[in-house]
């Protein structure tokens, strides 16, 4: 491999360092470059990135100048277009990064790609594409949808996650949301249609425990959200309390719903396994794909298997859990794929077969 010890890494994207799931997962990105050893510089027009750049915020009037962009980025080795040049929510903002990019060698990694949702289905020539840039994707069946719409050759990379538990949080944490009887489910994530919160309030209300949505809602979904919890039967809570973090608050409940009917990759199916919760899981593609690394999961839309469980806890289904998410996706192993990616050597996702995972194996073994 090359060595990459001393080299400068810039990840560029509309917003960074907040909680959205492409500034949770370039968090993941800085350490892994950081462990091993290159100097990692964030770059976005909100949020709370090492250089602010506003032409690429989302609602930017104006995309960044080429000017701007090449104070930020000019002295980078490499440049990671965190899903400003996939879904074209700011296509100005990620055409200006695009074209400053040409010749130059960058990865672009795509979360979300224009047909992957309505509003955008009529962008036929996005993402961009140059012979200089490595294309990478979350998630196989994105890599193979690039491929059959845009020709583009991408490389799979998963997220790696380096959770630290707080189980000593979880009584005050609750205290402070004066949870009481029955179980207190979370759903850490943001209320828009596709999040299905109507099913993990649901679910919910058939286990007879309270139901804790942390995340803001967003897309005009507000209204809608409002009536939902209008109609609730069981206590609901919102956010998060003050001084609280998304560590808090998986120590603080009893078990995760992940009711979506699409997401990228879904960050809650690893760190529910990672903080050693129960999951509760809706139908959506990126989830089966991930299953076949063996995960153990309840159903959203069945609540009677995770009441059984919760009334007789089998701790053995965490452990099993935790160790899949731990080999499969921890910072080591996306070390290790970085290091792969930028040496242009395979990366390559493997499973264990064995008799839960219907003898499945999931294997991307791509040249990046």
């Amino acid at each position: 491999m090359s060595n990459l010890v001393g080299k400068r890494v810039a990840i560029v994207s509309y917003r960074l360092g907040m909680a959205d799931g492409v500034s949770v997962t370039a968090s993941q990105w800085a350490a892994g470059f950081r462990r091993i050893g290159m100097r990692v510089r964030l770059v976005a027009g909100d949020g709370c990135p090492d250089v602010l750049v506003p032409g690429l915020a989302l609602d930017a009037a104006k995309p960044p100048s080429r000017r701007s962009l090449d104070a930020a980025l000019q002295d980078a080795d490499v440049v990671v277009a965190d899903n400003v040049c996939s879904l074209p929510v700011n296509q100005a903002a990620g055409e200006a990064v695009a074209e400053y990019l040409r010749g130059r060698r960058a990865i672009l990694r795509h979360h979300d790609l224009p047909w992957e949702r309505e509003r955008f289905a009529s962008v036929t020539t996005w993402p961009p594409d140059d012979p200089s840039w490595r294309h990478v994707t979350v998630n196989e069946m994105a890599r193979l949808s690039l491929a059959d719409r845009r020709s583009i050759s991408a490389t799979t990379v998963y997220h790696g996650f380096d959770e630290v538990p707080r189980p000593e949080e979880r009584d005050a944490v609750r205290a402070r949301l004066e949870v009481g009887a029955g179980p207190l489910v979370l759903q850490p994530t943001r209320a828009i249609a596709r999040k299905n919160v109507d099913v993990g309030l649901a679910l919910a209300e058939s286990l007879g425990g309270t139901f804790w949505l942390t995340g803001p809602a967003e897309d005009g979904f507000a209204d809608e959200l409002a009536r939902l919890l209008r109609r609730a039967r069981i206590p609901v809570r919102r956010g998060l309390p003050p001084g609280a973090d998304m560590a808090a608050a998986y120590a603080a409940c009893d078990a995760v719903v992940l009711p979506s009917s699409w997401e990228g990759f879904g960050l809650p199916l690893i760190e529910s396994a990672l903080h050693r919760k129960p999951l509760a899981v809706g139908d959506f593609p990126v989830a089966e794909e991930l299953a076949a690394f063996g995960f153990r999961w309840f159903r959203a839309a069945d609540p009677e298997p995770l009441r059984a469980w919760l009334a007789d806890p089998d701790l053995s289904l965490l452990d099993h859990n935790e160790a899949v998410a731990s080999k499969h996706f921890g910072l080591d192993a996306l070390s290790t794929r970085l290091e792969l990616l930028l040496s242009g050597a395979p990366v390559c996702h493997h499973s264990d077969t064995d008799e839960d995972a219907g003898g499945q194996i999931a294997c991307d073994c791509l040249t990046a």
